[in-house]
């Protein structure tokens, strides 16, 4: 399939690739196809690229990556959503938020992870209430 992205202009995405947001993103609850996009190996960035509204990408990335020290409780309603059948099939992916005049003070959203299965395309959002986690984590305050 071909999208044409505000972001990256036209790309051609496999269909296979496509994540079904069965729990929305908070805030989009009618979009519901995403593909996740990675335009550079070279940074730990990705973008989480909306199939329906192709002006909406989000920059996401992998808190593993960063050696934070962070864990995800999901809950039974969750695995049951998003039919997790083991953890090995899962990708726990954050939304962050990045300045374009100061990348220094990009954040990170650890209480609303993405959590994606990998064997079914299935995804979803969760809220990891009671976590003490922050929606506004600094990315830099850590390194």
């Amino acid at each position: 399939m071909i999208i044409n992205t505000a972001k990256f202009g036209e790309i051609e995405v496999d269909e296979s690739r496509v994540f079904d947001f069965v729990l929305p993103i908070i805030g989009f609850d009618e979009l519901h196809k995403y593909v996740l996009l990675d335009p550079s190996p070279e940074t730990l960035f990705k973008w989480l690229q909306s199939v329906e509204d192709t002006s909406l990408a989000f920059p996401v990335i992998s808190v593993s990556s960063l050696n934070y020290d962070y864990s995800v409780d999901i809950s039974d309603d969750v695995i049951q959503a998003l039919d997790i059948k083991n953890s090995e099939s899962l990708l726990v992916m954050n939304v962050t938020s990045i300045p374009q005049d100061n990348p220094k003070g990009t954040t990170i959203n650890l209480l609303a992870p993405l959590i994606f299965n990998v064997d079914n395309q299935k995804a979803g959002q969760i809220v990891l209430s009671g976590s003490g986690y922050d929606i506004s984590h600094p990315m830099f305050k850590e390194i």
